[in-house]
């Protein structure tokens, strides 16, 4: 029986076999938490949502590592973002 508690299916389904945990308890919070959304992403229902979690705890990382207020990046238009990368991209 699977136990969403201790052993999530989305943590431990990943290809290569291994647990996300086993990567991310040598990290710190915010680098941790980016990489746990970025592994997960493609084994849950929503990766983009996933994929923007991990986003904004490495714009967290990045303000703390220059001193800039984290609050800069809330105001950040990322849809508007996001849409000139898919254009770009051929989306």
């Amino acid at each position: 029986m699977q136990d969403p508690v201790n052993n999530p299916k989305h943590y431990t389904s990943h290809p290569s076999g291994v647990d996300c945990i086993q990567i991310t308890e040598h990290m710190g919070f915010n680098l941790g938490n980016a990489i746990k959304y970025i592994w997960r992403a493609d084994l849950k229902d929503d990766a983009i949502e996933d994929l923007r979690k991990a986003r904004w705890y490495i714009e967290r990382e990045i303000a703390k590592r220059t001193k800039t207020d984290s609050r800069f990046f809330e105001n950040v238009n990322w849809r508007g973002y996001v849409e000139a990368v898919e254009k770009e991209c051929g989306k």
